[in-house]
């Protein structure tokens, strides 16, 4: 059986008689939508090769570099997260508030339409039995916890979700709140490095040079402290006190610093081919999630592909 069996000839008729603006409109769209199958296919299978085959390290042996995670959610020290609109204590939250607008006519439509939204962008932890790592969720794909949607007739809302969510649409306005909590398993794959204590390598010269910048900024105070002979200037051998007394202040800093801990810290990758996922499904989960949104990937293309043939048969022959 033949491509262009598969098809209702009226579909056929259609596009033999169409105008060459017309085929040309519709077979673009039906290419468009075959090379974002092919996109997605390509995009969620390398996801589920790279989760598959990058180990799950803990987070004191962990090397720099991209890395993946497994523990739980926590609170930073200091304030709480707090979601915008249910006032939920979280480690992140995504909000979203939309205004069911209709549009005038004899057909009238009805859509919704943001009139704000918010994503945090607070720091938080992951724990293990190892210890813990600071998760910067800037540029993360993000699977939450927990879900609300619920409708009002007011945009101004702070506290819990009503007891009856208007599961038929009911109130003018729609809230959505998404959220990962304290306590949450936690997934992480990202660019994983160690900050502070002995870790760094410090650029001696450097940080001398932006010290020197610093005290130029304010001249009356450097030559309170540096003109031995009173003349209201700093000569070239007074110079040489001031470079030696910034070079005595950043050894010293640098001293102090290599004496402190190291914190962990995992944040966004620069490429593109290793994505910055974080997650309260455990790997088994994000690994069968992108298989499906591979397979479907497929099925998209196979079918626009296989209408961009279809349609180039039907107009050619």
């Amino acid at each position: 059986m033949g491509i262009e069996r598969l098809f209702p000839a009226e579909w056929a008729q259609s596009v033999v008689k169409a105008t060459p603006f017309e085929f040309a409109l519709g077979i673009g769209f039906a290419v468009l939508l075959a090379a974002g199958g092919l996109w997605g296919l390509i995009r969620f299978v390398r996801r589920v090769r790279l989760i598959e085959d990058t180990p799950t390290s803990r987070v004191r042996s962990a090397a720099q570099g991209y890395v993946e995670l497994v523990g739980r959610g926590a609170l930073m020290p200091g304030p709480p997260v707090v979601s915008p609109l249910t006032g939920t204590t979280c480690t992140w939250y995504h909000y979203r508030v939309e205004e069911r607008v209709r549009s005038g006519g004899r057909n009238e439509n009805t859509r919704w339409r943001t009139i704000d939204s918010g994503t945090s962008e607070s720091l938080f932890l992951l724990v293990d039995e190892t210890g813990e790592c600071i998760i910067d969720p800037e540029g993360a794909e993000i699977t939450p916890s927990s879900k609300d949607v619920w409708y009002a007739n007011s945009s101004g809302w702070f506290g819990a979700p009503p007891s009856s969510r208007g599961l038929f649409g009911g109130g003018r306005f729609r809230f959505t709140e998404h959220r990962m909590l304290p306590g949450d398993p936690l997934y992480a794959i990202g660019m994983f490095r160690s900050v502070g204590g002995a870790t760094e390598i410090p650029d001696v010269r450097e940080e001398v040079r932006a010290l020197l910048r610093a005290w130029k900024r304010d001249q009356a105070k450097l030559v309170s402290t540096f003109d031995g002979d009173g003349d209201g200037q700093i000569d070239i051998e007074e110079w040489e006190s001031v470079r030696r007394a910034a070079q005595q202040e950043v050894l010293k800093n640098n001293a102090e610093r290599a004496r402190a801990p190291a914190s962990n810290l995992m944040v966004r990758t620069r490429d593109s081919r290793r994505p910055y996922l974080l997650s309260v499904l455990p790997q088994r989960g994000m690994v069968r999630r992108f298989r499906i949104d591979a397979a479907l990937s497929a099925l998209l293309f196979l079918l626009a592909g296989g209408v961009t043939v279809w349609m180039a048969i039907v107009r050619l022959g």
